[in-house]
């Protein structure tokens, strides 16, 4: 995925089509490669961009959250925090904490 790309609405049915698959199909060779349904997949990549993003930039969360599509702050804060454990501020001011101890 490019970055500008981060946003943009998959439809299971479109990648199934540029994989000359059905969509059922393309669904369960997904799930058999990521062990998640495409969405969560797409859902972990955006978290894990999200986390880079908070890291190496000065934005706040709520930019971030949309800038890797989602619509809703609090829905990016919710399932942030439930995939890496911690609330996205939180979690970005930890780890620069640590990298500026390790001296990076």
């Amino acid at each position: 995925m490019c970055s500008q790309s981060y946003a943009q609405l998959l439809r299971i049915d479109d990648l199934a089509d540029m994989a000359g698959m059905s969509a059922s199909t393309f669904h369960r060779h997904s799930r058999a490669i990521t062990t998640t349904t495409p969405v969560q997949y797409q859902k972990q990549v955006r978290l894990q961009e999200a986390r880079v993003r908070l890291l190496s930039q000065q934005e706040d969360v709520a930019a971030v959250g949309f800038s890797v599509g989602y619509n809703s702050p609090s829905q990016f804060s919710r399932e942030y925090s439930q995939f890496f454990g911690v609330p996205p501020g939180k979690d970005a001011a930890r780890l620069r904490d640590v990298a500026r101890a390790n001296g990076e």
